[in-house]
This record gives C-alpha cells, structure tokens and sequence, in this order.
C-alpha cells in the first residue's frame, strides 16, 4: 500500500476477529502507519498480538468405549429391575463426558436426578477434572462412630437430642460450638471460601445435620456390647455455597471446552488456578465437617457422661486424588485403607433405622475402582413410597417399622419417606456386598434408637411460600 491507510477490512483480511479488542487493534495500526511503518511491518507487529488460539473443544466419548462396573443386581423385583435400568441409562449419558476415563456403581444405586446426573452409587474416575456435580451439593456428606463404652443406650440419646441441632438453618448466638480459628483464618485465605456467607455459616452451622436422611444413631456393638453413637451429614451451608461457586466456574470451562457436555457433569481443569484452589477448598470443607461431626460427639459424650473409647468416620459425597486420577463417589465410600491420612482402615455403612450400621474393611476391588457402598439406597421416590401407604397414617407406619426401637424426630413430625420401607431391601444390599467382594463386615452395630429431623418442609419450599406472599 502506497500512502499507508489502514482500515478494519485490512485487519480482517490479516485474521483479526471483530471483538472488544478490534478497536484497539485497528488505532494500534493507524498509529504505526502514520510513524512510516508499511503494510508488511503493521501486520507483523499485529500477528504478535493476536489473543492464543482458544483450545480445541472437546467432543463427547463414545460411552461403550469407557470401561464399566455394574455391580448389582435386580432378581426378580420389578421395583429393583426399574431402578436398574434407569441407573444403566443415567451412567451411559455420565460417561460420554470427555474426561471420564471409568465408571462403576454400587449395590445401592439409584437415580438423583436428570438423565445423565451421576446416581447415588456412583463413581467416576476423570482425568485431571473435578465434577463438582458429581459430589453434589451435600460434599463430604459422612459418617462418624464414636464407641462410648458400657452407657445405656437411652442416656446417650437423651444427652444428644440436648446438644444436636436438626432442621434448616444454624445454632442461635449464645448456643453455637467453638470453630478453630485456624480453619476459619484458612478459609479466609481460600478465594472459594472467602465468600462473605460462607464464613457465617461456618460458624453458625456447626454443630447442625440439617434434615432429609441426616440422623443420630445409637446403638450396642455385636462383638463387644459396648454403645456406640454413629452421626451422618454434610458440610451443611458451607458445602451448598461452595458447590454452587464451582458449578458456577465449572459452567465457565463447559462453555469453552465442551459445550455438549450436559452442564450436570462440567468439570473444572485440575491443573488451572481455579481447579487448585477448588481442590483446596475441598479440602477445607472435608475439615469442617469432621469437626462438625467431632462437636456433635464431644458434646454428647460431655452431656451424658460416657468413657469415650474408638472414635473414626469417613466421608461419602467427595473426590479423591489416587494416581493421576480424580476418584468422585456419589453416596459411595472409598475402600482403599490410605484413601486419607487420618483413614483408619475401617468404615461405616448404615442401612436403615432398624437396621444395623455395618463396620467394614474395605477390599479396594478393581471393579469397584477402589470404593464400597454407602448404605441402602432407593428403589423410588419419596412421593411414591407416600402413595404406596395408602391410608396407613404415620404413626402406624413407625409403631410397624420401627418396633421397639426408639426413634425421635425432634425438627418436625414423623417423616414416613425415612422410614426402612422406603429403602431397598438392606439383606439384599448386605448380601451384594458380600457377592461382589466389595467389603468385608467385620462389626455390627445393632439399633437402640435415632434422631432425624422429621418432616420438616425444605428451606427453599419457605422462601416461595413467602415470595408469594408479597
């Protein structure tokens, strides 16, 4: 070009993309050619800064190309044979996720959500990806059993239903626990955790198990006839936020890496900044809830005056780090005996409130990629286990369930969709552990009695209720 003048069409011509930057491209170019640089001279200097090539998106896998363990069975039960096939359907769609590298599920697996959402039961292996998604909202969702020694059942129970805390939302100022300030100055620290409304509830919350299937359980050991307290819950507010913040960044990559990835399973680049920090906020969380479950427990042995004995837990709503590999269970527990530093080798899987919870050992099955049940699982929904009472009211439903147990819903009324009928049959679920290998039972803790909290209506049904009320 005689007389340098360059225009847009002169840019796009040289593999320049209209955009936010176009403008300041094209004044750049200006200025350089009223300096006396030429064409060629212009477009070289602009070629160096040209924004990096986006990365290639990345097409979904073929699901029957990713090696699958199916382990459980239906028999003759068409409730187990639906469930079945609506689980093999959700994890064919799970695994055509470009990260997943192999999939299993476990004997109490059912169905959490949306075709292609990650089952209870579930687990994933991915490669350098964390699925928020896949560990749910309810992370580090977990199980504690402290052994207290000869104490009757009844007094322990009585002394937690003082000191525990069921039902929506936190403990009231003047009756919270006592959170470390290292673990609070740590989640200051995180960019994930810094969240304003994350560092109340951490404070507010422990201490609390929420609703749903959450429970206090006490029970004797069949090998010693010594009481024990077993808890299950999550990181409770804490935990819901911060998902929501890594489905949130998680959707970002989806976007940009794989737009036909269902946004259920979006993953976060493990070796990114955001996927750092994300894995260490895990790792916080895993913290918090332990001491939320070590509060409960304290509290309790405290209240009722027990000589505490073994106390251990394990979580199983997580992600874990085995190899190159990132190991997501959805309500599966992990079985391999160094899956944490402060793993004991043994782990809990309750069933249901007339039920046992098991104490096992893991056997770290290869067709189970490393992991064991997490309790009983469901056949169907909530609402259907409510229709198929029919005119059975609830507490005829708990007198025939539960008899002789003594059980307690201190947030609310009787909730009949916790109750065992509502679970899969727990001797079949026993029975699969034992015929896939998946763990050996080395305890049991027979029922005495245990706390949920009843049927509370769920925080998010309030708020409508009170929106529409505007």
């Amino acid at each position: 070009m005689t007389n340098v003048e360059v225009t847009g069409e002169h840019l796009k011509e040289w593999g320049h993309t209209p955009g936010p930057e176009f403008g300041r491209l094209l004044e750049f170019a200006q200025a350089a050619a009223a300096a006396g640089y030429d064409a060629a001279q212009i477009q070289t200097k602009l070629d160096g800064m040209k924004p990096p090539a986006p990365p290639p998106q990345l097409p979904l896998q073929k699901a029957d190309e990713v090696p699958f363990h199916f382990n459980i069975e239906a028999g003759d039960d068409a409730d187990e044979i639906t469930n079945l096939e609506m689980v093999r359907e959700t994890m064919m769609a799970v695994m055509r996720t470009p990260t997943v590298t192999a999939a299993a599920v476990m004997p109490d697996a059912c169905p959490a959500g949306p075709k292609g959402t990650i089952p209870v039961g579930g687990v994933v292996a991915a490669k350098n990806a964390i699925h928020p998604g896949m560990h749910s909202a309810d992370i580090c969702c977990s199980v504690m059993m402290t052994d207290l020694g000869d104490i009757d059942p009844k007094t322990v129970l009585d002394a937690a239903e003082k000191v525990t805390h069921f039902g929506p939302g936190g403990r009231q100022n003047g009756n919270r626990f006592t959170l470390s300030q290292k673990l609070m100055d740590a989640f200051r620290e995180n960019r994930f955790l810094s969240n304003p409304k994350i560092l109340r509830m951490a404070v507010e919350h422990l201490g609390t198990q929420g609703d749903g299937n959450h429970f206090l359980f006490v029970g004797r050991s069949r090998n010693t006839g010594r009481t024990a307290i077993v808890t299950h819950h999550g990181s409770r507010g804490p935990g819901a936020v911060l998902y929501k913040l890594g489905m949130e960044v998680a959707e970002k990559y989806r976007r940009k890496l794989s737009p036909k990835t269902l946004k259920q399973n979006a993953w976060i680049p493990a070796d990114t900044d955001d996927g750092q920090d994300y894995w260490a906020a895990l790792q916080l969380i895993r913290k918090w809830t332990k001491a939320n479950h070590n509060a409960i427990h304290q509290a309790t042995v405290e209240a009722s005056g027990a000589q505490p004995g073994e106390r251990f837990w394990n979580e199983h709503n997580f992600v874990f780090k085995r190899g190159d590999l990132f190991l997501h269970g959805k309500g599966a527990t992990p079985a391999w005996g160094e899956y944490a530093n402060d793993a004991t080798g043994l782990t809990l899987i309750p069933l249901n409130m007339a039920q046992p919870v098991l104490v096992v050992r893991g056997k770290d099955a290869d067709h189970g990629l490393g992991f064991s049940p997490h309790g009983a699982g469901r056949n169907f929904s909530r609402s259907e286990h409510k229709r198929r009472m029919g005119e059975m009211t609830a507490q005829e439903a708990l007198e025939q369930e539960a008899q002789g147990l003594d059980i307690r819903f201190p947030a609310g009324g009787i909730d009949v969709s916790e109750l065992p009928s509502s679970y899969k049959n727990a001797a079949n679920v026993v029975r699969q552990i034992e015929k896939f290998d998946l763990a050996e039972i080395v305890d049991y803790i027979d029922p005495y009695g245990c706390m949920m909290a009843g049927d509370v209506p769920p925080f998010w049904l309030n708020k409508k209720k009170k929106k529409g009320r505007r």
